[in-house]
């Protein structure tokens, strides 16, 4: 026997093996839909007993596995079903032939068939026939279960019959010796009259018996066959036999100690119409039925328990018996089997360890060279049963070799899909999650050196801290080969099975450790003003806008910060950040992600020294639209890989907020004078405000125009236009206005166009009386006359508050003028 059932468990030694096969050119969805309603039927309930006969239905069966089965019985094919399609009576004895032919392959096994035809009508359907059930298609063949449960009905009686004649004791007769297929040769010759191959005889068919009778649904009666067995094999030392005998008793201990089975499937071992077997339901009951119907008194019941192998005892019987399997260098497929089923009981048990070195066992068996197929789904078992003791990282590297097995370089056609699924369920084995999230706690579980070697995926595995220098640096260029090839992106990866895959944006490369919304300069800063003249400004002029909107502060966002960003204008973002790598790290392409109003965020590169420590990074962008607008954090684009990193993602950043108001596009004023620019000022800045200062030097009497220039250097039209002068008080006399102006001919050219200039004239008219003031003069030629204004060729967003009245002056320079304007433009 060469090829394992990797599925076996304990309570398969009670089933009778149906083999369904297709026959002809059958569709494959039509054979299977058909399969899966014959083996829906596993359990059928005997007429007239209380016996349950549980059925093992396979669509494909190694042959020489067949001949395996007088050494145990349920790898005997016993009964055959096969499919065809017929569509006239011409073709209905080419089939009937080809259903013969299919009998002939398990013929020396075989306890009853069927064949059924889909498709043939007419005078051949309509004759009776027990082995043929005709059905005009695949949709119409209501009966398939009730045939198919009157097939199993044939089965038992056939299988009662050869359990009634080999157990009944033939005084007299010879019993034939049942052998294994290498074992026939090695008896040519023996002397078949000693007491010696009597023995054997005897004992080998005394193990026969006790498979019949588990299978016929005679627990009891199978576990003393199984016990006399054990008892006349161990005297003549024929341990093959002897080990089935004990791996017989197990099965049957496995079946009376867990009714619900051992194969991991959910009621599994129930019978059909909810009824349990007389042997696992009934057997606490008072007055239950044995399996051969009679009312069983307590005796039976107590009889039954004494033959019947503790936990305990199941484990160390499997294990002898394994022991005697490897003996055998042919036995090497039963001996992997029964090491399958052991485990299968220790899990239940929950012994682990135990479980552990029987697999460890099965790993070391030698098999005949198996096909890359038979070692993919080896490991696949392996893997599923360590996950099924707890042996979560064991199972991860058995399922991680049946991946790589998918794509070995013998195969022609490599399965890389089915290798990537393999590779995807190792991750949790491993303590590894796809879940960019997980990588962002700072928090690890698992062995680094083991999952180093799992991450294949390279974007993953640039994110683990554990990886040393070179590792680093290899992974980094085999990613940049990757990329150039097909580039990384941040569109979710759908696979055929529906799993859908995140993507890993960097969020290490670099490391952001703080982020701040900055203010626009002061010249571009929106502020809420009154008139220069001292009037009340109507809530409507386009003069004074207001960001509060009357809504409760306890709606608004934690983060919001308290000052503005304008429409279309430049807004600057600075991050912190720093190269944890040991080499230069180049960022492309890396700009802010935004919500809440259009943005046009404007890229940036930037190349960062190996482990640089922080580094200010400033990111800028325009808003296009009005309304709140929340910076949820930047994209970068590493190694060809393009990243979306998310603040909220990020541990441990700082920042002073992340959403700020956007207001409407303001003017934008550009202002120069006709005079020369001071070079000293009379009163410092507030800093609410965009100051300069002109200089003019005149003799008493004199008169000069003061020619000013408004451009509207922005996008908004400048419809308002608010002139106002103050004199610093002093105490000389001060004759007529000192400054004139004609508003009308400034405001005529209003409202003033994108690209325009208007012309402001002040006349600067000086009359002092000069009486008993000795140094007023020089003071003049010292101060000069100063106009406040704009600084040149800056844009232009508002005008200061009005200055105080008086400002404070040393006592020598009580004498000294001083004079200012101010100009306010508003929209």
């Amino acid at each position: 026997m060469s090829v394992p059932d990797y599925m076996q468990c304990a309570e398969d030694h009670q089933t009778l093996l149906v083999v369904v096969q297709p026959i002809g050119i059958v569709p494959e969805e039509s054979f299977f839909r058909i399969y899966k309603r014959i083996s829906a039927v596993s359990q059928v309930n005997v007429r007239d007993s209380q016996r349950v006969l549980y059925i093992r239905y396979r669509h494909h069966y190694p042959p020489e596995n067949n001949e395996w089965g007088d050494f145990q019985t349920h790898r005997k094919v016993v009964g055959l079903i096969t499919i065809t399609d017929c569509s006239s009576a011409k073709e209905w004895p080419q089939t009937f032939e080809k259903f013969h032919l299919q009998k002939e392959m398990y013929g020396s096994t075989l306890y009853d068939s069927r064949l059924f035809v889909f498709g043939l009508q007419g005078e051949i359907a309509e004759q009776p026939r027990t082995d043929v059930a005709f059905y005009p298609s695949y949709d119409e063949c209501e009966t398939v279960e009730k045939r198919i449960e009157d097939f199993i009905e044939s089965l038992f009686i056939v299988l009662e019959s050869k359990r009634l004649d080999r157990a009944t004791d033939k005084s007299g007769d010879k019993i034939p010796l049942l052998c294994v297929p290498f074992e026939k040769k090695d008896f040519v010759g023996l002397d078949t009259d000693s007491r010696h191959y009597k023995k054997r005889c005897q004992g080998r068919m005394r193990k026969h018996v006790g498979d019949l009778c588990l299978q016929a649904g005679m627990l009891q009666d199978s576990l003393v066959h199984y016990h006399m067995a054990v008892e006349l094999l161990r005297s003549v030392n024929d341990f093959l036999w002897l080990g089935a005998a004990l791996e017989g008793l197990c099965s049957a201990s496995v079946i009376y100690h867990y009714p619900g089975g051992t194969g991991g499937k959910v009621g599994s071992r129930r019978a059909q119409g909810g009824s349990l077997s007389t042997e696992a339901g009934n057997r606490h009951r008072p007055g239950a039925l044995t399996s051969n119907g009679i009312n069983a008194d307590t005796s039976a019941e107590i009889g039954r328990a004494k033959n019947c192998l503790s936990p305990e005892d199941i484990i160390d019987k499997y294990k002898e018996a394994i022991s005697y399997y490897g003996k055998y260098k042919n036995a090497g497929v039963i001996e992997l089997e029964a090491c399958v089923k052991a485990v299968r009981v220790l899990a239940i048990q929950k012994r682990s360890m135990e479980a552990s070195e029987f697999l460890q066992n099965a790993v070391y068996i030698n098999l005949r060279q198996l096909s890359e197929e038979e070692k993919i789904q080896r490991y696949s078992i392996l893997s599923e049963l360590y996950e099924r003791i707890g042996f979560h990282r064991k199972s991860a590297f058995f399922k991680r070799i049946a991946a790589m097995q998918c794509a070995a370089p013998s195969i022609p056609e490599p399965g890389w899909r089915a290798c990537y699924k393999l590779l995807l369920e190792t991750l949790p084995g491993y303590s590894l999650s796809l879940d960019p999230k997980d990588f962002s706690k700072g928090t690890h579980r698992g062995w680094a050196a083991v999952q180093i070697k799992a991450l294949v995926c390279n974007c993953f595995l640039i994110h683990f801290k554990h990886i040393y220098f070179l590792e680093k640096k290899d992974v980094t260029q085999s990613l940049e080969s990757y990329t150039a090839k097909c580039p990384g992106t941040m569109e979710f990866i759908t696979l055929p099975d529906g799993l859908k895959l995140p993507p890993v944006p960097f969020t290490k490369l670099p490391i952001v450790r703080s982020v701040k919304l900055l203010n626009l300069p002061t010249s571009l800063r929106p502020h809420k003003m009154k008139s220069l003249l001292g009037q009340n400004v109507s809530t409507k002029s386009p003069f004074i806008y207001s960001p509060i909107i009357a809504h409760s502060r306890g709606e608004e966002r934690s983060k919001k910060i308290d000052f503005q960003w304008v429409q279309g204008d430049v807004c600057e973002v600075q991050l912190m950040v720093y190269n944890p790598m040991p080499f230069e790290l180049r960022v492309e392409n890396m700009g802010l992600l935004t919500t809440g109003v259009e943005f046009e965020s404007l890229p940036a590169a930037l190349s960062l020294p190996a482990e640089s420590g922080l580094y200010p990074v400033t990111l800028v962008g325009v808003p296009q639209t009005t309304g709140q607008i929340t910076v949820n954090g930047y994209h970068t684009s590493v190694f060809g890989v393009f990243s979306d990193c998310l603040l909220d993602n990020l541990p441990g950043v700082k920042t002073n907020g992340c959403t700020v108001e956007v207001i409407p596009a303001l003017p934008r004023l550009q202002i120069s004078t006709s005079l020369p620019r001071s070079a000293h000022t009379l009163q410092p800045s507030s800093g609410d405000e965009i100051s300069t200062n002109v200089s003019v030097q005149l003799y008493n009497g004199e008169t000069q125009q003061l020619v000013i220039k408004l451009e509207n250097i922005g996008t908004e039209p400048l419809e308002k236009l608010e002139v106002t002068a103050k004199t610093v008080n002093t105490k000389e006399k001060l004759y007529g206005d000192f400054l004139t102006w004609k508003l009308e001919d400034t405001l005529s050219q209003f409202p003033l166009k994108p690209g325009k200039i208007a012309t402001f004239i002040v006349n600067i008219k000086v009359k002092l009386d000069f009486s008993c003031q000795e140094n007023l003069l020089q003071d003049l030629s010292d101060d000069g006359i100063s106009v406040s204004g704009l600084p040149l060729s800056s844009p232009f967003r508002q005008v200061v508050k009005p200055r105080v009245e008086t400002k404070p002056i040393n006592p020598q320079e009580s004498s000294k003028v001083g004079d200012f304007s101010h100009v306010k433009v508003s929209e």
